[in-house]
């Protein structure tokens, strides 16, 4: 008889280290789940901001591009100027 209770009692044992390990598992996972969220907030942010800098470096080389002295072009030059900080007030204001 004492076999079979030292079994029940090895069986209850594990179970019970098992059921411990399990919880330490799914804790471990729910920290990985927030730290993968946190990651890709960050990437999108990136991505974000690499695409609001494509867009200034296209403005920059289409001011380079079309620079002279003639009166024309620095109003082109200043219309071109006011419309970035017009962007860049827009971006302020979509990241609030």
């Amino acid at each position: 008889m004492s076999s079979v209770a030292d079994q029940l009692n090895k069986v209850l044992h594990k179970t019970s280290q098992l059921i411990e390990l399990c919880n330490a598992l799914q804790e471990e996972n729910d920290l990985l789940k927030l730290e993968n969220q946190h990651t890709k907030q960050s990437l999108e942010t990136a991505k974000n901001k690499e695409k609001e800098l494509d867009e200034k470096l296209r403005v920059l080389k289409l001011a380079k591009s079309i620079e002279g002295t003639s009166e024309k072009t620095l109003d082109i030059k200043q219309k071109i100027n006011d419309f970035v900080r017009e962007i860049d007030k827009c971006v302020v204001l979509l990241k609030k």
